[in-house]
């Protein structure tokens, strides 16, 4: 079956909108608030991203968008030059919405004067970062310029709501998952402080592991599996965006950095620790009272196991199933030195 055009026109009575998303995992997350306040606003709308589909997919995968289109479409680049013809085939999509939500990189306007001269949308220009030297939450900022189209009270919260997945089935153990990546090094606690949390954790307790990253964690994902029993891990490695996040759907607790898969942690509505460098907490902290961050004054380098310990402790602590191992009697993960 041959796939359709990249760009072809749906034939739809449905009014259309477009959100034209770039940037990376976490940026995605965080607009998210904003598809589903339009989503909620225009119930009958055929909702499009314009995106990186590996990422853009997890709206459609929870229901607050219906498709995804390639954002790296070659053509699209002549709408940033002010003495190009567009792309008849981009020129027609365009025309194809009723209102067109971009947060793109454009500060002379540019390809919106470009995509104006397409269609006869409404068109809404968003930034697509917060200003740093200010303090709004990333959310705030992209709900903003949904006020043209009189949504005022969207929910701040990003959300998603996904089964968990059958590649995990349910246990009668809590499972702990973990991310210990991001986007840059410096995000990072050092992968020795990560390796003296997991053996401790596998040592002291029954927990399940699901132990996640991409191409960005190399070989450390391998060297971090060897410290934890086979028969309680699972190792979820490059996995597609969707399936990742139903993987964790299943988790009880989640540990990572200040990184994009720990907002798709918080929006999957995961309790855990977020363990924070210097970005700044009020612009990019997940926006989930179930998240904690962990800090220290010296550096994220600086940050003790036992402190990290002790908080995923505290957040185990109400889960059924999450007791000391029978081998280490009487010791409770709060209690032991690590």
């Amino acid at each position: 079956m041959t796939a359709p055009p990249a760009f072809s026109r749906m034939a739809s009575e449905r009014p259309g909108i477009l959100v034209i998303r770039g940037g990376a995992i976490g940026d995605f997350i965080l607009t998210l608030p904003a598809l589903a306040a339009l989503r909620t606003q225009f119930p009958q709308a055929r909702l499009t991203v314009l995106g990186y589909p590996h990422i853009a997919q997890l709206a459609v995968a929870g229901g607050l968008a219906d498709e995804v289109r390639p954002i790296e479409a070659r053509g699209l680049a002549g709408f940033f030059n002010p003495r190009a013809t567009p792309p008849a085939e981009l020129a027609d999509f365009f025309a194809g919405f009723d209102i067109i939500v971009s947060y793109l990189y454009d500060p002379d306007a540019v390809f919106q004067q470009s995509v104006r001269r397409c269609t006869r949308a409404t068109f809404i220009a968003g930034r697509h970062r917060p200003d740093e030297t200010q303090t709004r939450h990333a959310t705030d900022v992209f709900l903003k310029p949904l006020e043209r189209l009189a949504i005022f009270e969207g929910d701040p919260v990003p959300r998603l709501r996904l089964a968990a997945s059958a590649a995990t089935p349910p246990s009668s153990r809590p499972r702990l998952a973990v991310h210990p990546g991001s986007g840059s090094e410096r995000k990072n606690w050092p992968e020795s402080r990560w390796a003296e949390l997991l053996k401790h954790l596998a040592d002291r307790t029954d927990l399940e592991l699901l132990l996640a990253g991409g191409e960005a964690e190399g070989d450390r994902l391998q060297r971090l599996a060897r410290l934890w029993p086979a028969d309680r891990l699972t190792l979820a490695q490059s996995l597609p965006l969707p399936e990742l996040a139903r993987r964790l759907a299943g988790c009880a607790v989640f540990a990572g950095h200040d990184s994009g898969i720990t907002h798709l942690a918080a929006a999957l509505g995961l309790a855990g620790v977020a363990l924070w460098g210097d970005s700044s907490e009020a612009i990019w902290r997940p926006r989930s009272d179930r998240i904690r961050l962990l800090r220290h004054a010296q550096g994220l380098a600086a940050l003790p196991v036992r402190e990290v310990a002790l908080a995923l402790a505290d957040l185990l602590a109400g889960t059924e199933g999450a007791q000391p191992r029978q081998a280490a009697p009487g010791v409770s993960l709060d209690e032991t030195k690590v």
